[in-house]
């Protein structure tokens, strides 16, 4: 027997499982097709060169190499491939190569698999699916998309059997402007140390800005404002105290204010700011988000994303961009370790037909292609052997039929009922023709 080989990082279901993970794919799916969004497949690798344009260590990204070819070599190849670790690279340049065949705004959604070598832990893998929507402008992006896609992914998450969400929503505009009527010029800086507030908390920022050379006022003036949440009504009179004088952040906030005006009207009470919210990735430009899920906080966010001015650029023309993406086999790993929601069985099949012996077989296999050819899954049993025992062996893979074909009759081995049937004509129970997501 072949010993197993364990890699974390790399999650593999169960089929009931599987059946879960499909449910959540396929909910979110109709969700962006529902708003317009096209879907699109990218290729799984990319130059090396271009996935480091991002600004992501090397450390993440799994190098691609012919076994026999020498390390060395390949570590100077110009030509070498590695594994995307997000869709927004190969997204980017998929509009530079089909810029002349797109009509713009360009809406797309994504659902593939993703690689990332970094160190596994809870809701974190080195292989795993994200689902993206992006809008992409052609040399301009109209405000609206930033509200669109919130509302979009508001209503996609909703949809799922999962506790209530909450986008949280801040501007880079904001903390830009804000930086510069403090005096601070390392604005990256200042937002690579906002953006990890949550994890090493208030006095870990404030040591972290005084390493950037930020003054002790600067630096609590900064974490003043990233305690700015709520709604509209509540963010304007916070931001009004600051006495702020930029026009850089009056646009910010003018447009944050916006967004959670419509955003309240479209998809009421999940939309809220936190200007702590940064992002630290240094392409976003106007609204950046976060979600989370409410009692699961330690998870994380789940869904974030935000504004760029120049996802794609030619040299010539710019293609701004507005996108989101769900981590979705974090949210599916939350969903089966907490058992949010099961499948009622773990295999497709609706009707096993009994063989009572190996001369019997080619009949049964006549009624399951019948049943078949009606759209009823179905199987033959895989031994002769006593009705008890198939019975058992269907009722241990969750099968909820079983066909008696001498008899011409069938059995519901969850509820007991059986009953005489003709093969053309009958129907099982809907709740039990196809497996059932349940929690």
């Amino acid at each position: 027997m072949a010993k197993k080989v364990s890699l974390s990082g790399f999650p593999e279901w169960l089929p009931g499982q599987r059946l879960v993970e499909r449910f959540v794919l396929e909910t979110i799916r109709t969700q962006f097709e529902l708003h317009g969004f096209a879907e699109i497949e990218t290729r799984a690798i990319e130059p090396v060169g271009e996935l480091l344009k991002k600004g992501e260590t090397s450390k993440e990204i799994y190098l691609l190499r012919r076994l026999q070819q020498d390390p060395v070599e390949a570590a100077n190849d110009p030509k070498q491939l590695g594994l995307h670790f997000d869709l927004t690279v190969p997204f980017a340049r998929y509009v530079l190569e089909n810029r002349g065949q797109l009509v713009f705004p360009f809406k797309r959604y994504q659902i593939q698999k993703v690689w990332r070598g970094e160190r596994p832990q809870d809701g974190r893998f080195r292989e795993f699916i994200q689902a993206d929507i992006d809008i992409v402008g052609d040399g301009e992006l109209a405000f609206h998309n930033e509200v669109e896609v919130a509302v979009v992914m508001a209503r996609a998450l909703g949809a799922l059997p999962i506790p209530p969400i909450t986008i949280r929503v801040n501007n880079r505009k904001i903390v830009q402007g804000y930086c510069e009527s403090l005096g601070i010029e390392d604005i990256e800086g200042a937002l690579r140390c906002l953006d990890k507030l949550e994890k090493i908390g208030p006095e870990g920022v404030l040591e972290q800005m005084a390493e950037l050379g930020f003054s002790k006022n600067q630096s609590q003036k900064l974490l003043d404002m990233a305690e700015i949440k709520g709604s509209a009504a509540q963010v304007q009179a916070a931001t009004s105290r600051l006495g702020v004088v930029s026009d850089l952040f009056t646009q910010g906030l003018t447009e944050l204010l916006a967004l959670l005006e419509q955003a309240e009207i479209r998809v009421p009470g999940i939309v809220k700011a936190d200007l702590s919210v940064a992002r630290g990735l240094d392409y976003y430009t106007g609204m950046v988000y976060e979600t989370t899920v409410s009692g699961h906080e330690n998870l994380g966010s789940i869904c974030s994303g935000g504004r760029y001015d120049s996802l794609a650029s030619d040299g010539k023309r710019t293609y701004p961009g507005v996108g989101l993406s769900i981590g979705v086999s974090r949210l599916v790993s939350r969903i089966l370790a907490e058992q949010m929601v099961t499948a009622s069985r773990g295999v497709p099949t609706c009707v096993m037909v009994a063989v009572t012996s190996e001369e019997t077989r080619t009949a049964a296999d006549a009624i399951a292609d019948k049943l078949r050819a009606r759209g009823i899954s179905a199987e033959t049993a895989p031994k002769a052997s006593k009705f008890g025992k198939q019975i058992r062996s269907a009722d241990q893979r969750g099968i909820p039929y079983v066909w008696f074909s001498e008899s011409s009759e069938v059995k519901n081995i969850i509820t007991g009922h059986q009953e005489s049937a003709n093969v053309d004509t009958w129907q099982p129970e809907p709740q039990y023709l196809r497996p059932q997501i349940e929690g």
